[in-house]
């Protein structure tokens, strides 16, 4: 004999009832019990509106006729007319007993636990009594038995403890003595020793059939839910969850303990000790392998079998000098909350005795914080024990294995991934069995919590990294065009998967949670909201992704003033915008320092010739114990663009236009030709070369003329232009009278740092620098004579984006 159990989404309408009834005809030669919930949703209903009536509010009058409309429309859509009279009848007998009881509540103006289970066990016995009418007409071979005639518990209503030695005798008899195929059994549903309805719980209807199944001894315990069995995390919160196939008892206790909810956490208690297979299916997918549970199963070699949650958890902390080397304190601590009927889901102590913590439901806080505070009133009074420290909104994750015993690290792997993500751990426990680890967060971080620990310990190493864009014009087209191209070589290559979550430019912004499409994401874009950089900060902070990244591709001193918010929301930061970088020391330092507290990195390698590695390559010698004695460097890839192809043959304002259109340039292109922007890279070389310097120490020796550098658009500033092109030609002929070549260079030497344009002659490093590259000569003390040369491409947006792109590579690989 089987037991086949089919929970409230299973049963929700005539559709699926008739879904069940092929899924129950699959083994014409087993005798069955089929155990079946409420109607989806209608426990719910019947608790509204019985609270409702104890209220005395008469919309529960409502709650009534829905009740009574949700069965009557079942049984008029699956069973044919000539049997429905006779159903109906019993049907509405039943919802005039209701109705009394409702009557009742709102006459007396209160719920008794007695009337509650009374009130809510109509939807499993209106349930199963229908379904097996429907098995009769057609064809098959089956029976309605009322649970309360089988299972015999105490006077516990809500939850009541089950007497199996009478249970197991009851149901033995009854289904030995039955000649019927199938037997339909409402689950939840109980009795007492004076032949009142008791109720097992929600989620109750598990236990009914694995109550069943312990007694008959059956081949297999089968229960039906709207998921394909029990999966490595909640597939609703982790996309990537997969369906373990094969689990053991313990296990699988322990992941529904923690909130896996397509079980009832009491239901492998029967079956447990004679290993009655127990499998999770999907109703509406039964080809689906769904999920055997068993004796140990060695997990397939793997530790961890699957990562789990408790919601709406508080913490109860007792602590207090008055507790040290005091025999008693936990006994009377747990007794208290013991009788006052307080489960306890997660217990810690400190093991100076200094202080107790466990976790309860926050439904439980008050009552729990009121007796505890009671039943130590003297000492508290005394100041030898603090009055009970609540901590709520907290959530339990917890991961789960067999094969967990022994295994060295895997706490420190789960402690520093939630640490890596900014998740703060509040409270730590782990049983004897060592088949358990948990930790209590804030329940706003569930969703990253989850989907951090299920990449580091199912997702074969591939590391999602979830990008939110600012700015999305020259660079940051080319930059999402590359990672649109590169994402299948990043997941096979690198093990990265890139994903756009929130992009914005000046005008719109717009969040995806599941990824922005970036073969269209101009369309996007165009129809998303007002760009607001505040809000697009408080969006990316709410959403709490794990590995979030923001990327600056703005100019803008505003969105760089804003890094510190996402730096200490462990959100890291890469950026092409040198503002930041070449701001104020202490602005720089709080950055850098920000990064390191937070385990955020700030990366901005594009501050400095783009995509050439010249800060990475910097970093690496500081590191490895060089020092810096100079630097010599053309940084500007605008200005060697112009002063490359400036001849007696064009104009200056000509050259400096085709900079601006080919995207050289700075949109404002007196940044680039005042020289500010040069001073900004030879200031953060200076700096991360571990000196102290500010702009106003960079000495400038500017080119351009007074008026060119004061005007306050870029049409008076080309205008200037035209105005002094015979000042500009007389450098250009100064120049080649020496057989040399203009360039604009950078040096820092013995702590301070100067820019300005120079003649370079033949055989200089700098000489035959050509179109917009970038050179840069490091002197160290390992590189006195000959310098380390870094040589290249230096501006321009496909060059720029792809050192932003590999910023975020880099970061993917921490």
């Amino acid at each position: 004999m089987k037991v086949l159990k089919f929970g409230g989404t299973s049963v929700a309408n005539p559709e699926n009832i008739i879904k069940v009834k092929s899924i129950v005809q699959r083994s014409p030669d087993e005798k069955s019990a089929v155990v079946v919930s409420a109607f989806g949703g209608i426990t719910d209903v019947l608790l509204n509106t019985l609270e409702q009536a104890a209220n005395q509010d008469l919309s529960y009058q409502k709650g009534l006729e829905e009740i009574e409309k949700r069965h009557i429309s079942v049984i008029k859509e699956l069973l044919p007319v000539q049997r429905q009279s006779t159903i109906l009848s019993k049907v509405k007998s039943d919802l005039n007993i209701l109705e009394t009881l409702l009557e009742g509540a709102f006459l007396i103006g209160e719920i008794t636990p007695k009337l509650s289970d009374k009130v809510v066990s109509y939807g499993e016995l209106l349930s199963s009594f229908i379904i097996s009418e429907f098995f009769k007409s057609e064809g098959v071979d089956a029976i309605f038995k009322d649970s309360r005639e089988l299972i015999l518990t105490d006077n516990a209503y809500g939850k009541a403890a089950v007497n199996f030695k009478v249970t197991n005798q009851n149901c033995g008899d009854y289904f030995n003595e039955s000649k019927h195929q199938i037997h339909v059994l409402p689950g939840f549903v109980a009795s007492n020793s004076d032949g009142n309805s008791t109720t097992l719980g929600r989620g109750g209807s598990d236990y009914t059939a694995a109550i069943i199944a312990a007694a008959v001894n059956a081949s297999i315990l089968e229960i039906w839910t709207d998921v394909s069995g029990m999966y490595t995390a909640n597939p609703k919160l982790v996309k990537q969850a997969k369906c373990v196939a094969h689990i053991s008892y313990e296990e699988a206790m322990e992941l529904s303990h923690f909130g896996a909810k397509v079980l009832y956490p009491p239901t492998i208690q029967p079956v447990l000790g004679k290993e009655i297979p127990i499998v999770i299916k999907n109703t509406f997918s039964p080809e689906d392998e769904g999920t055997l549970i068993t004796k140990n199963t060695n997990g397939g070699g793997k530790t961890v079998r699957g990562i789990s949650h408790v919601g709406n958890i508080s913490l109860l902390s007792l602590e207090g000098p008055g507790m040290i080397g005091i025999p008693g304190i936990s006994k009377r601590f747990f007794e208290t909350l013991s009788v006052d009927g307080i489960s306890v889901v997660l217990i810690t102590q400190a093991s100076s005795e200094h202080s107790i913590c466990v976790g309860i439901s926050d439904d439980d806080v008050k009552r729990a914080t009121a007796a505890v505070n009671e039943a130590f009133e003297y000492e508290i009074a005394r100041k030898k024990i603090n009055p009970v420290i609540v901590e709520q909104d907290l959530t339990i994750v917890a991961l789960v294995g067999d094969n967990m015993k022994s295994h060295q690290g895997l706490s420190g792997k789960m402690f520093s991934t939630l640490g890596r993500n900014n998740v703060n751990i509040r409270a730590i426990a782990q049983g004897a069995s060592e088949r358990n680890i948990s930790a209590v967060i804030k329940k706003t971080d569930v969703k990253k919590a989850l989907n951090s620990l299920h990449e580091e310990f199912f997702e074969e190493n591939i590391k999602q990294l979830n990008l939110f864009v600012m700015g999305v014009g020259n660079v940051g087209s080319k930059f999402l065009t590359q990672i649109l191209q590169q994402q299948t070589y990043l997941k096979e290559e690198l093990k990265l998967n890139i994903r756009v979550i929130g992009m914005s430019n000046s005008r719109n912004m717009v969040f995806d949670e599941n990824g922005i499409n970036l073969k269209d994401w101009e369309t996007t874009i165009a129809g998303g909201e007002k760009a607001d950089k505040v809000k697009f900060f408080e969006k990316v902070k709410t959403l709490n992704f794990r590995n979030s990244v923001f990327v600056d591709n703005t100019a803008s001193k505003e969105v760089a003033q804003g890094y510190p918010d996402y730096l200490k929301n462990s959100i890291s930061v890469v950026t092409c915008n040198k503002i930041a970088c070449s701001s104020d020391y202490d602005f720089y330092r709080e950055l850098k320092q920000l990064a390191k507290k937070y385990n955020a990195p700030f990366l901005f390698e594009t501050n400095v010739g783009a995509g050439l590695p010249i800060i990475d390559t910097l970093k690496n010698l500081i590191a490895s114990g060089d020092k810096v004695k100079k630097i010599q460097a053309v940084l500007s890839g605008s200005l060697n663009f112009v002063f490359n192809n400036f001849n007696d043959q064009v104009t200056f304002h000509d050259i400096v236009k085709q900079a601006q259109e080919e995207g050289y340039t700075e949109p404002d292109p007196t940044i680039d030709l005042s020289g500010i922007d040069v001073m900004r890279k030879i200031l953060i070389l200076a700096r991360e070369s571990g000196n102290k310097l500010d702009i106003e120490q960079i000495e400038n020796d500017a080119f351009l003329p007074k008026e060119s550098l004061e005007t306050n658009s870029n049409e008076a500033f080309f205008a200037s232009l035209v105005k002094h092109e015979d000042g500009f030609q007389e450098m250009y002929k100064s120049a080649r009278d020496e057989d040399s070549k203009l360039k604009y260079v950078a040096q820092f030497e013995n702590g301070k740092a100067k820019v300005g344009l120079q003649q370079i002659p033949k055989g200089h490093d700098f000489y035959n620098l050509e179109g917009s590259d970038n050179i840069v000569l490091f002197f160290t003390e390992r590189y006195p004579n000959q310098p380390m040369i870094i040589k290249g491409a230096g501006a321009g947006a496909d060059v720029t984006a792809s050192g932003i792109f590999a910023d975020i590579i880099r970061i993917g690989n921490f």
